[in-house]
């Protein structure tokens, strides 16, 4: 894929740093094309920490952000950009972080370049965090109308969040499996895509399937369409499949309690899960008292959103419910998501019935 060659050239200059913001820049021109308006801001906002990062260890005034780890507010990934390390150029260096962009005036451009991107995203909360960054950059400076315009953007986020507040859709997330020789170095490899919010699993499978078809040959890709453990010994090693699940994101007890919003539950996210029902006899599905569920957590190397729309897994846990549990798991869900309907203001009667009809028809 053309975005996982670019992110791995921007990598290989993680000490150059013109070069690597040359590359981030390219990255977030590819995902405005394709209307990817999450990961293009997240590039812009890599560029704007590592130009700060380099800002601050040459100036160090007040009014700059303290180099990349003031932007952890909005992603811990944003640590990448770190200059901390004995590989790393000093900025002082002839040629080193000589780019335009490498000033004042350019980290104000790439963060006002971001923040619409978050915006058009509906990501009002990281878009509001952008333009505090920008504030005091503007206050030193003294550029009131600046002001005045950045102050009007930022009270027009907290409008939008007041007006759509959790009515929003952030994305869906699937895991995907590659097995077979023809897919080279994913072969056994899992990931985490991000798609747009709503897609459905046909949908997404279908995607794939094309995707690859044209790519290796229609005869030879084939789709697996259960979420069990693959048993690669009994795969044709000819063929190239694929394994998709809808899978959540995942959050401890512990974690919903901060994590209140949907912007909470859909940001800065690297753990999900999906459940596989089974009953002791082989079958998935069976009586109530027979009726088990194998959960499976998966993390990812880095936090969505990110600069690219797909993260490998690199952490796979399960746990096996027993039939009680897995009853408690059901009525604790129903219950959330009828408290969620519920909680909207106005109250949605028609989602409020649906549920209600949904909740009856599975009693």
């Amino acid at each position: 894929m053309l975005m996982d060659l670019m992110y791995r050239i921007s990598k290989g200059y993680q000490t150059s740093p013109d070069l690597r913001l040359t590359w981030l820049q390219n990255m977030a021109k590819q995902h405005n094309e394709k209307d990817h308006y999450t990961e293009s801001a997240m590039c812009l906002t890599h560029a704007a920490a590592l130009v700060a990062e380099y800002l601050y260890m040459l100036d160090g005034s007040q009014h700059l952000p303290v180099g990349c780890v003031t932007f952890q507010k909005i992603s811990p990934n944003m640590l990448e950009e770190s200059a901390i390390s004995d590989d790393v150029i000093n900025p002082d260096e002839e040629g080193i972080a000589t780019s335009r962009l490498f000033t004042e005036s350019g980290l104000i451009g790439l963060l006002e370049q971001a923040a619409p991107m978050f915006r058009e995203s509906q990501l009002y909360e990281a878009a509001a965090e952008i333009y505090k960054l920008v504030i005091p950059l503007y206050e030193h400076r003294r550029k009131n109308h600046s002001l005045e315009s950045v102050y009007n953007k930022l009270s027009d986020c907290y409008k939008s969040l007041a007006k759509k507040g959790d009515r929003r859709f952030l994305g869906s997330y699937f895991r995907v499996g590659f097995y077979g020789f023809w897919f080279g170095d994913l072969h056994m490899k899992e990931f985490i895509y991000k798609e747009e919010a709503l897609m459905k699993l046909s949908e997404f499978s279908l995607k794939l399937e094309n995707l690859y078809s044209e790519q290796l040959g229609s005869e030879k890709v084939e789709i697996i369409k259960d979420s069990n453990e693959v048993d690669t010994s009994k795969l044709d090693g000819g063929k190239a499949y694929i394994q998709v699940t809808y899978v959540e994101p995942y959050f401890e007890d512990w974690e919903l309690k901060k994590r209140l919003t949907v912007f909470d539950k859909s940001f800065n996210i690297r753990r999900f899960f999906f459940s596989t029902p089974f009953t002791p006899g082989g079958k998935a599905h069976g009586e109530l008292h027979n009726q088990w569920m194998k959960r499976t957590v998966l993390t990812t190397e880095k936090s969505f959103p990110y600069v690219k729309r797909r993260l490998e897994v690199i952490r796979t846990d399960t746990v096996k419910l027993k039939p009680l549990e897995v009853a408690i798991l059901n009525m604790e869900s129903k219950i959330h998501e009828l408290k969620a309907v519920l909680n909207r203001t106005p109250c949605d009667s028609k989602l409020l019935q649906m549920q209600l009809q949904g909740g009856i028809a599975t009693a």
